[in-house]
């Protein structure tokens, strides 16, 4: 028996995923050979980026609240875990030496937040749905290829990797109620699938100058 709702999430994500290839960064970490100073740069920006997806959550929640309200479920979780992924990233900037006070934050990996939260502005909540669920497949597999390396080559304790073993972790949950809103939505008619397509492409796009941007730090 087919699902609509399972199926488009599969299909998008599917179609938005990146070469696995592209992303300069993750292979260095991988092979240990990327220097700290990149990975203390890598905890100071998501200082930046963590806080501000948060508060873009917390407001597509509220948005969409009353005529949307599976959708204001699944904002709602991904707010609560962006808070919780925050503690966690201070045990990994204090195993990285990241110090805060003069870092300048780099423009490619503020891009994505700055989305984010134009999305949060401006779009229709599940088609935000679709498109970040499509768009943390990939950010999921980089956090958990991110956490092996941390432990095998730098030698990172538990308590410093929980930031990417988070995010590596699938979330049954999370997936339940995407899929529950983009249901309601196909259900309602009001579900622009080409248009959460273009917001995934451009989330993909950004997250791709987030580590190039990275990867060109000294």
């Amino acid at each position: 028996m087919t699902h609509p709702a399972r199926d488009l999430l599969r299909t998008t994500t599917m179609a938005l995923a990146p070469d696995p290839e592209a992303n300069p960064l993750v292979p260095r970490i991988a092979a240990g050979t990327a220097p700290r100073a990149t990975l203390a740069a890598l905890a100071l920006e998501q200082t930046w980026v963590i806080p501000a997806d948060r508060r873009a959550f917390e407001h597509l929640a509220v948005r969409s609240a009353a005529a949307d309200p599976e959708a204001a479920s699944f904002f709602m979780t991904l707010a609560q875990g962006e808070a919780l992924a925050g503690e966690h990233l201070a045990a990994f900037a204090r195993a990285c030496s990241a110090q805060g006070a003069s870092y300048e934050p780099l423009p490619g990996c503020q891009a994505y937040p700055a989305y984010v939260a134009w999305l949060a502005l401006n779009a229709a909540p599940a088609d935000v749905v679709l498109a970040l669920t499509a768009n943390f497949s990939a950010w999921g597999g980089y956090c958990a290829t991110i956490a092996t390396a941390l432990r095998e080559h730098y030698g990172f304790t538990d308590e410093a990797c929980a930031f990417f073993d988070f995010f590596a972790e699938p979330s049954p949950d999370l997936d339940r109620l995407a899929t529950a809103a983009v249901e309601a939505a196909l259900d309602a008619g009001r579900l622009d699938e080409e248009r959460a397509r273009t917001y995934g492409r451009l989330l993909q796009t950004y997250e791709a100058m987030f580590w190039d941007a990275l990867s060109a730090t000294p």
